[in-house]
């Protein structure tokens, strides 16, 4: 339901007003989130790997592999130490701004 310029939605019952994001807004996009998603590409890369491959490697899907080069998702550490793994690289090696200096 619209209200002015604040609109809620219903859950259970419970009513959530918040402003409407200006147009044009986006989310800002973490820094860690970037050197992950570049870090996973070049690794992955490096390694003549497609995107199916490291996911079929990792338990994703590679849609979701995808998303997450493209910044498109804020993941799990989780979701990162099995990135990781795949990559057999430490959580660390996976995060850090250094890792393509290997």
């Amino acid at each position: 339901m619209r209200t002015g310029h604040l609109y809620a939605r219903q859950y259970d019952n419970i009513f959530w007003i918040r402003e409407p994001n200006p147009p044009g807004y986006r989310v800002p996009i973490a820094d860690s989130v970037k050197l992950l998603a570049k870090n996973v590409r070049l690794e992955r890369v490096m390694r003549g790997w497609s995107q199916e491959t490291l996911a079929e490697l990792a338990g994703l899907h590679r849609s979701f592999v995808g998303a997450i080069e493209r910044y498109e998702h804020n993941v799990t550490l989780a979701t990162v130490e099995k990135l990781a793994k795949a990559l057999d690289l430490s959580v660390a090696e996976l995060l850090s701004p250094h890792t393509f200096n290997r």
